[in-house]
């Protein structure tokens, strides 16, 4: 049983991985309610974990809105207390169409317009149809709905997370709840970033030990076509995330611990007496290689002998 008091299952793992950073009442509610958000959180938390800077946290979650969440756009902007103004500080989707670059950053008055009424009060906003609301301030180009989160940092508002969309009505309650995780996750982020933390990979990693179970168990590295992708695709993390991982806790790196497993399965079968009728090449090919070159070289680095002096080994 986890931490958060009910019983871990292969397609809630993620709970765990994301104990240490919402409350215990937020992770029952995802588990329960909603399964998908918890491969949103576990991308968003694990793509933030090697940021360090303030700059590449707010660029991450602005791409990750739109890529992740299928937004049009996304904007995150900081309160500037002292001059009581909020600068846009990221921005992804059409507005930039794509660049990690802001040239003329919008700067809203506080307490003006959607995002500096949410600054001001500290409440989030989800506006259904923005031509009826007269705070609504016209970007570059006019567009439907609007919602807008608080970012909190010790009790107070530091910025506010910002998205419009073309179709009116566009924005949920789904939506909502999900960009007051991301707002959570954030500020959390930025905290760590302030008191410059650092949290090591230890071999408790749950999405580490979930790797282990996909590529040992379910035998992933079977497939010739796998990636680095594939695999953090399954797992709902970043591939740089993952990347990281295996490189720290597996000392290797990624296609050299898939050979690993490919080499000891083929290892096993050349020598026993099931497969004594396949030839050495259909046995590469069976364990995930894509060709004999590949298989005969990965195996001799591994064992230090050809696939074919492996087997005559187990016979003589």
């Amino acid at each position: 049983m986890d931490p958060t008091g009910w019983v871990m299952t292969t397609n809630d793992f993620r709970v765990s991985g994301l104990n240490r950073i919402f409350k215990e009442e937020d992770l029952l509610e995802i588990g329960q309610n909603h399964v998908r958000v918890l491969g949103i959180l576990s991308y968003f938390a694990t793509s933030l974990f090697d940021k360090s800077s303030t700059e590449e946290v707010l660029w991450d979650i602005t791409e990750n809105c739109i890529s992740q969440l299928g937004l049009e756009d996304c904007v995150v902007y900081l309160l500037d207390k002292k001059q009581e103004k909020l600068i846009q500080k990221a921005t992804f989707g059409n507005k930039n169409l794509g660049k990690r670059s802001i040239y003329n950053p919008i700067v809203i008055p506080y307490g003006k317009g959607i995002v500096g009424t949410v600054a001001m009060t500290g409440k989030p906003l989800k506006i259904g149809d923005v031509r009826l609301d007269k705070r609504y301030i016209l970007d570059d180009m006019q567009r439907q709905s609007e919602l807008a989160v608080p970012i909190f940092l010790d009790g107070k508002v530091i910025g506010v997370i910002d998205s419009e969309h073309s179709e009116t009505a566009f924005y949920t309650d789904h939506h909502l709840y999900l960009f007051e995780l991301i707002a959570e996750l954030t500020a959390k982020k930025l905290r760590h970033i302030l008191n410059r933390n650092k949290t090591p990979f230890t071999n408790d990693n749950v999405y580490y030990r979930q790797f282990l179970h996909l590529i040992g168990e379910e035998k992933l590295y079977r497939d010739e076509q796998l990636s680095l992708n594939d695999v953090a695709n399954r797992l709902h993390i970043s591939a740089n995330y993952l990347s990281q991982l295996v490189n720290v806790l597996g000392k290797t790196s990624f296609p050299e611990l898939i050979n690993r497993f490919r080499i000891e399965e083929a290892a096993r079968c050349l020598r026993h007496r099931d497969f004594a009728h396949y030839t050495v090449e259909s046995i590469g090919y069976e364990v995930g290689f894509r060709s004999r070159s590949s298989f005969y070289s990965a195996f001799r680095k591994q064992t230090g002998m050809s696939p074919a002096q492996w087997r005559k080994t187990s016979s003589s």
